[in-house]
C-alpha cells in the first residue's frame, strides 16, 4: 500500500481488503483511552470477507453511542421513517444468522428486518466500556451486556477509531470504523 497516512489507508481498505491487510493496519494503529470513546459516532464496514460483511449497513445501522463507560448503546440503528434508535442486541438473532449465511444476505430479510427494527428498540444501555489487551495492545473494548462480543478500538486519527468486533462463534475479527459525529 502506498498511502502512508492512516486516514488515507482507512480510505482504501473501506473499499474492501483481505483480513490481514485489515489486521496488518488494526495493529499499526496506537491505542484509544475509554474517556476518547464517549460521544456519538456513525460507522462503517471494512468487507474482509467475514460473514458479517454487510450485515449492518443492509439492516441500517448508522453507528454507536457512548454516554459514559457504562452507558453505552452500540447498535445506534436509522429509524425508517427518520431519525434514529437504540436497538436492543440481545434480541438479534445473530447466532442463528451467521449459521445460515444465504440469510445475511437476502434482500426481503433485511427490508422485513429494517421495517420491524424499531419494535427491538430499547433506551437502556447494552455495553460498557473498559480498557482490555486485545492483539498484544491495552485500548479502549465496548463490551456487549448480554452477547459474548468485544469490540476493540484503535485509534485512526482524533475523529476516527478502527474496531475489531471479537464475537465467539467467529474465526476472525469482524472490521469496521466509527467516525466522531
Amino acid at each position: 500500500m502506498t498511502s502512508t497516512a492512516p486516514a488515507d489507508t482507512l480510505r482504501h481498505l473501506a473499499h474492501g481488503a483481505t483480513l490481514e491487510e485489515g489486521l496488518g493496519f488494526f495493529d499499526a494503529l496506537p491505542a484509544v483511552g475509554v474517556a476518547e470513546m464517549l460521544g456519538d459516532w456513525s460507522g462503517g464496514e471494512i468487507p474482509t470477507g467475514n460473514p458479517m460483511d454487510g450485515l449492518l449497513g443492509r439492516f441500517g445501522w448508522h453507528g454507536k453511542r457512548f454516554d459514559g463507560v457504562d452507558d453505552v448503546h452500540p447498535l445506534v440503528m436509522d429509524h425508517p421513517r427518520g431519525g434514529r434508535f437504540s436497538l436492543n442486541p440481545a434480541l438479534v438473532p445473530l447466532p442463528a444468522l451467521l449459521r445460515h449465511p444465504a440469510a445475511l444476505r437476502n434482500a426481503t430479510l433485511a427490508r422485513i428486518a429494517r421495517t420491524a427494527g424499531p419494535a427491538l428498540a430499547t433506551r437502556a444501555p447494552k455495553a460498557r466500556l473498559r480498557t482490555t489487551e486485545y492483539r498484544g495492545v491495552a485500548s479502549a473494548t465496548m463490551c456487549y451486556d448480554d452477547l459474548p462480543i468485544h469490540d476493540v478500538f484503535r485509534r485512526v486519527d482524533d475523529a476516527t477509531v478502527l474496531g475489531a468486533m471479537d464475537m465467539r462463534g467467529l474465526t476472525h475479527p469482524f472490521l469496521f470504523f466509527l467516525r466522531r459525529e
